[in-house]
């Protein structure tokens, strides 16, 4: 399964060449990935555990320039691989039928007192497995 979800294009997105500037795409990624991480688990009556992580890695291919702000672009994410305490994402970002980027990111999991790497539950492993594709 594919999580989708729209992030809005601003007019300030755009810079000096007209297009989307290249750092916005992993913004569009990270607003879209905590919509994911953190309403899906609400939307179960659940502690949204999995917002506490890091990226580890982050890798894009842009495909087609965005040229227009003011409207919205789709985000699909679904879940490459599960680890003991990390997991990679995939994610494309696309408007009207055109791709614009593919990204590929690695979280790990992190416990906020300690600030260092943790091991996922067994409700987050579960979670992310509904997202494999």
């Amino acid at each position: 399964m594919k999580y989708h979800n729209q992030q809005y294009v601003r007019w300030d997105d755009i810079d000096a060449f007209g297009h989307v500037n290249n750092a916005k795409y992993l913004t569009f990624a990270q607003e879209a990935r905590f919509q994911w991480s953190y309403y899906e688990f609400v939307k179960r009556n659940q502690t949204p555990t999995i917002v506490e992580m890091v990226v580890a890695r982050a890798e894009v291919d842009f495909i087609a320039p965005i040229y227009e702000g003011g409207a919205f672009v789709d985000v699909h994410i679904w879940v490459d691989s599960v680890g003991t305490s990390s997991f990679t994402l995939n994610y494309e970002i696309s408007s009207n039928g055109v791709l614009h980027a593919r990204i590929k990111t690695v979280q790990v999991a992190i416990s906020l007192e300690s600030k260092k790497s943790r091991p996922l539950t067994d409700r987050e492993h579960e979670f992310l497995k509904e997202y494999m594709s």
